[in-house]
């Protein structure tokens, strides 16, 4: 299917929120991955997000291009034809940005769709990410109300960062400690700022002991609970139903997190999951095996011509899409989006 329309993207952020479940969203740097990602959403009946990074827009503008504006119009572009092909619907979304790169990432792609929607076009990306963790939470929040007002004009959606989340990611570093858990007073401030759609619609990630970068099970200390006590803030506070989820909530950092965690998550209203460090590993094992495997075939051992079908990209490349593939499934199903495809 093409790529969801601004329409379709609303559609599937509410039924994930309606029948509690999640989309994992997963990170991508090559047309590869971005194959990968989407055989994956096919093969588990479920629509999903797939999204770039500053470095990896970076990357797929050419590694001594490094320009996050090409490589990300060169990904939507070629990710809006190849979405054709496949019966899932898919969202093309930015991932953490920094206060440093937004003249040179998140406001210029917006400025783009702005163009495209003014022609009756659908915007570029459905969704960007400001990550504001790195500064104080005011300032965080006035540039989230100035980018939610863009990016509505552009009928975009924009995901905030409020708390920060542990470990590096593309050379933002949160460090660890009890900064890492967003507070009730932290989701009072963001509805008070940027409302609860009426200014525009936003995604939220709360923090709630998340950490980028590779931990076994255990080794993270998650509290879901803060997501509960965060929408239900917010509920006391505006007077909505008992059982209202104000926030659509992201969860950032899940590498290692427990199927426990992850499901708690989603009960409180978790509706995205971003999904990188365990799909790069899934991506990259079958290759590592391949070349253990056919070592004098795709290496020209003592003077030998080695084996052309062995060392062709596309042997090996096939195996690490596969591989990722089946790490996307696996995603969909501990977020329970498999099988739940809007169609058409």
């Amino acid at each position: 299917m093409p790529i969801a329309t601004p329409e379709k993207y609303a559609e599937m952020l509410d039924a994930a929120k309606a029948k509690s479940f999640a989309y994992p969203a997963i990170n991508v740097s090559s047309s590869q991955t971005l194959n990968a990602a989407l055989k994956g959403f096919a093969d588990a009946g479920s629509d999903g997000i797939i999204q770039i990074s500053t470095g990896g827009a970076e990357y797929l503008s050419g590694p001594t291009v490094k320009n996050m504006v090409t490589g990300s119009v060169a990904f939507a572009a070629y990710a809006a034809e190849v979405a054709k092909s496949y019966p899932v619907n898919v969202a093309l979304h930015t991932d953490h940005c920094p206060k440093d790169k937004l003249d040179g990432f998140v406001r210029p792609l917006i400025d783009i769709s702005k163009e495209r929607v003014a022609r009756g076009e659908a915007p570029l990306f459905q969704s960007h990410m400001w990550d504001g963790s790195a500064v104080p939470l005011e300032e965080n929040l006035q540039i989230a109300e100035e980018l939610l007002a863009q990016a509505a004009a552009a009928r975009i959606v924009l995901e905030v960062e409020i708390g920060i989340v542990g470990g590096e990611e593309d050379g933002v570093e949160g460090g660890m400690g009890e900064h890492l858990y967003t507070t009730p007073e932290d989701a009072l401030a963001t509805v008070a700022a940027l409302g609860t759609g009426e200014k525009g619609r936003y995604l939220t990630a709360l923090t709630f002991g998340n950490v980028h970068g590779v931990y076994k099970p255990g080794n993270v200390k998650l509290r879901p609970e803060i997501l509960k006590a965060a929408q239900e803030a917010v509920v006391a506070q505006l007077g909505l139903d008992a059982d209202a989820k104000p926030f659509d909530l992201v969860f950032h950092g899940g590498s290692g997190s427990t199927d426990e965690e992850i499901a708690a998550a989603v009960d409180y209203g978790v509706i995205k999951m971003n999904v990188d460090t365990d799909t790069q590993y899934a991506f990259t094992r079958p290759v590592a095996g391949h070349m253990l495997a056919n070592y004098d075939g795709v290496l020209k051992v003592d003077g030998e011509v080695g084996n052309k079908k062995a060392y062709d990209p596309r042997a090996w490349g096939k195996a690490a899409e596969a591989g990722m593939a089946a790490r996307v499934v696996e995603a969909c199903q501990a977020l329970r989006s498999a099988g739940t495809t809007l169609g058409a």
